[in-house]
């Protein structure tokens, strides 16, 4: 597959040059892991980090199938063209039918995630057009042809994502890596890069975060193979009995900060070692708690004089798929109720797109427990 990534046409992630007051590396910081009950399920979740500003996305879309699409190129809608076999719904930014986050009928998943100076693209050749995909383009390709992990990669050859620059976000490039999932557990993770080079790797766990490449952080896994949930054993020196102090001490050198580097340590260890699970169901809530540990908090990826002030925290939207019971969950950074779309009970024929809108329900919902004041 030759290709190139920047698109026009999902995240303002180009809006970065316009607002350049943080630097792109500190812009973006998703994690990926999945899970497996012992029923077969297999669930994939993630958070979806952006820190300078509200990309809105608790705003999600719902394709049907029948749909015919049109691709963009730096050359207007001129790009590959193709209809749609399976309905899905997609996480958007900024008000684009496009985002970070997928799930189609069949129980195929695909997520974005940010991949900044090492995805290197292949230019676009007016020529090929008709097999051309903008980046946004080349997910909903995937969401709405595919049933499975092995259908993408049979096809990787028949597209080109190219770069298609975006007026409304400054032009900037906008590179991504993906992770690709299916209801059987199959999971790959595609990278572009040297001049539109694709890679492609089997996830680890399925864990991903972002730079580097994805061999790099397996290589970077042996300098942290002491890692376990068992507490370390008490030692002896010169008489004097030295034992750990609590709880986790098998841990102790757990990278905590918020590079992409430390957070696919912290996500593959906690993978790892997750307890076992009876249920997908049981899957979907174990990983939003394992994901708790990776929410970002506002101000402690940028000076506090350059904290964004329309957001509540970088990590926007934190997303959970049951891939076998094709349901969609999530909560946001403004209302940590936990919400659903269960794509078997979606009318998929129904022709057009449905828009669901939660940026309505920005409040936190508590329920009181204040017993009644006696008359």
């Amino acid at each position: 597959m030759k290709a190139l990534l920047h698109s026009t046409t999902w995240l303002c992630l180009a809006a970065i040059s316009a607002m350049a007051f943080v630097p792109l590396q500190n812009a973006s910081a998703c994690t990926g892991i999945s899970l497996r009950a012992a029923d077969g399920g297999v669930v994939v979740a993630r958070t979806v980090e952006w820190a300078l500003g509200d990309a809105k996305h608790d705003r999600l879309v719902i394709f049907p199938r029948g749909r015919d699409f049109t691709a963009l190129t730096p050359e207007g809608p001129k790009g590959r063209r193709w209809t749609s076999r399976h309905g899905f719904v997609t996480i958007t930014a900024y008000d684009q039918d496009y985002g970070p986050d997928g799930l189609n009928e069949a129980g195929l998943y695909v997520g974005m995630y940010y991949f900044p100076g090492f995805a290197e693209f292949a230019p676009y050749d007016p020529s090929q057009a008709d097999r051309s995909l903008s980046v946004g383009d080349f997910m909903q390709w995937m969401l709405s042809s595919f049933r499975t992990v092995a259908e993408v990669r049979e096809h990787l050859d028949e597209v080109t994502v190219v770069n298609v620059e975006d007026p409304r976000f400054g032009g900037a490039p906008l590179p991504f890596h993906w992770k690709i999932a299916d209801a059987s557990g199959a999971c790959l993770i595609l990278e572009i890069s040297q001049k539109g080079r694709l890679q492609v790797h089997d996830a680890f766990l399925g864990v991903i975060t972002n730079s580097p490449d994805y061999s790099w952080h397996l290589t970077n896994l042996r300098n942290h193979i002491g890692l376990s949930p068992a507490p370390r054993a008490a030692i002896t020196l010169e008489g004097l009995k030295l034992s750990p102090l609590g709880g986790g001490s098998g841990f102790v050198g757990l990278p905590g900060d918020f590079t992409p580097p430390s957070r696919f340590i912290r996500a593959a260890a906690f993978t790892a070692f997750a307890r076992p699970l009876k249920t997908s169901h049981e899957a979907v809530f174990e990983a939003f708690r394992i994901l708790d540990s990776f929410n970002i908090p506002a101000g402690t990826t940028a000076p506090r004089e350059k904290i964004a002030t329309d957001i509540t925290g970088a990590t926007q939207i934190t997303t959970a798929a049951d891939l076998q019971e094709r349901v969609l969950y999530f909560h946001t950074m403004s209302n940590r109720r936990v919400r659903t779309i269960d794509l078997k009970r979606v009318d998929f024929t129904k022709p057009g797109i449905t828009v669901i809108d939660e940026s309505a329900h920005r409040e936190e919902d508590v329920k009181d427990l204040t017993p009644a004041a006696r008359p």
